[in-house]
């Protein structure tokens, strides 16, 4: 092709941002019209990518490499597999939607906005980066806008959980630091010359000790941005205090981080640590998806609920990750996808609500489906698709994880099991109180329904949310390549093999 697409997919956000900020502040309703189509722009090249991308080819497609500085071994190295693809996707598709949510942030709009842009760019570069300098630059420089959206733009404790969430993922980025760095030295000692070049680092020969001291180092990096627990502390605080766009976001992508680092540098770089520690990375994952689903029915705050959802549900993904399986791993993928609109239109849905009755408190409602039947109808589809309905998103991922999980890890998977019921539990129970009975309080009973901008943002989610639900083969088609060179990587190096194939149960694609 005559561009490089991955690098204008990065530049193109952060050069909006750019603009943005430079539009003449005696203009302000511009400010969201050229956020909004810079953001389209760059949908719309995650669109062609998805559809230009070669099915078949389970390495890296659109490679690009330009040499930094060569005495060090630092390149800008980018490229895209069946992995990162759709988390690019899914990254370009959220951000026009968030925008759209924050029309009514009339306090430094313009900031707003180019904090968001320049999010977009930092977020895709982190899901292209082969280059692990230039990926620990686009995992930190994504902390500032973070900060600031939630600390400027945030609820009443916004500046609390705006540190909160600095300090944790800063903790964990000087681990993460550090094994990068041990890996250059090592490459170095091995091919004489110092390099961050992932496809390069692959062929490292690492003794036992390193690698568990790297899968470590890397390890409690990403734990935190998933947040596995116990590391998952700054989450609520986070989401709660954060605004709608910036909640969106948080949960639809930035969360994603984590499970993509673990699946993308920890499996790839450390196989030997990968397949000693899985079975306590997945009981890990277990214990929090049980723990996010029992302290999410509790929750008298239906923000604070949806958070706590997520590292319930994000415990569904670490967990297929390390079942090491063909369906486990999909699935993990796959899901990270389905959680990023699932719960995405969550916090979406809960902002729209709160924009009109400016309480989150469950007890405030009740009987508003009466007056916002519309809204109520996509909730509840969102529900549903939270919960794992068979013909909705959610369903294929976590069939997958389990069907992929219990091959490997029987007992955990079944315990996984109890997870589902529960989201139906928290979900169900909570549109129950929310929505259902008689409408008591004068507040609910003025309360309107969705407007054209608001259906605009929720369609194209419902569609997706469907549309995966029912045929979900274009996604796995892209991903199972990628996945099955992971495993048979980790094979190779180990002898660990992976009992089931995707193929040997399901044909890729269909729905299970």
């Amino acid at each position: 092709m005559g561009f490089n697409v991955l690098s204008v997919l990065i530049w193109l956000p952060v050069a909006g941002a750019a603009i943005v900020i430079g539009l003449p502040r005696r203009r302000p309703e511009l400010v969201v019209p050229v956020a909004f189509a810079l953001s389209l722009l760059t949908l719309g090249l995650a669109g062609f990518l998805i559809v230009d991308f070669e099915t078949s080819d389970a390495g890296f497609q659109y490679i690009e490499k330009t040499a930094i500085a060569s005495d060090l071994g630092i390149d800008y190295h980018l490229g895209v597999d069946g992995i990162s693809l759709f988390l690019v996707a899914l990254t370009a598709f959220l951000f026009p939607i968030g925008i759209m949510a924050s029309v009514n942030i009339s306090d430094r709009r313009k900031e707003f906005m180019a904090s968001l842009l320049l999010l977009e760019g930092a977020l895709i570069g982190v899901f292209l980066a082969l280059d692990l300098v230039l990926f620990f630059v686009f995992f930190e420089v994504l902390l500032v806008p973070m900060y600031f959206l939630i600390g400027l733009w945030g609820g009443e404790r916004r500046l609390e959980a705006a540190l909160k969430f600095f300090l944790y993922t800063a903790l964990g980025s000087a681990f993460l630091l550090v094994g990068i760095i041990f890996l250059s030295a090592q490459a170095n000692d091995q091919f004489g010359s110092p390099t961050f070049n992932y496809l390069e680092l692959l062929e490292l020969n690492l003794s036992s000790t390193a690698q568990y001291w790297l899968f470590g180092a890397f390890g409690i990096a990403f734990a935190i941005k998933v947040p596995l627990f116990p590391f998952h502390t700054w989450l609520p605080d986070a989401h709660t205090e954060a605004p709608t766009a910036g909640s969106i976001i948080l949960a639809g992508v930035l969360l994603k981080m984590g499970t993509y680092g673990f699946l993308r540098f920890n499996l790839n770089l450390f196989p030997e640590a990968t397949v000693e520690l899985a079975g306590f990375l997945a009981a890990l994952a277990v214990v929090g998806i049980i723990y996010g689903a029992i302290v999410a029915i509790v929750q008298p705050d239906i923000k604070r609920l949806v958070a706590y959802s997520s590292v319930s549900h994000l415990g569904f993904v670490v967990l297929g990750i390390f079942a090491l399986t063909s369906q486990g791993v999909s699935g993990g993928v796959i899901q990270m996808v389905n959680h990023g609109l699932t719960t995405g239109a969550l916090f979406l849905l809960v902002g729209m609500l709160y924009d009109r009755r400016h309480t989150r408190e469950i007890a405030d409602y009740g009987g508003i489906q009466k007056v916002m039947p519309w809204f109520a109808g996509f909730f509840l589809l969102t529900v549903f698709a939270s919960a794992g309905l068979p013909g909705l998103n959610g369903f294929v991922g976590e069939f997958l994880i389990l069907l992929g999980s219990y091959a490997r890890h029987p007992i955990l998977a079944v315990i996984a099991a109890i997870g589902v019921l529960l989201a139906a539990v928290y979900l169900l129970w909570a549109y129950e109180r929310v929505f259902t009975g008689e409408t008591t309080s004068e507040e609910n009973r003025a309360l309107s329904d969705i407007g054209l901008r608001e259906v605009g943002m929720l369609v194209p989610m419902v569609a997706l949310i469907i549309g995966l639900g029912v045929y979900p083969k274009p996604v796995l088609d892209r991903i199972e390549p990628a996945v099955e060179r992971v495993l048979d990587r980790i094979e190779a190096r180990t002898g660990f093999d992976s009992p089931l194939r995707v193929t040997d149960i399901v044909e890729v694609g269909e729905t299970p």
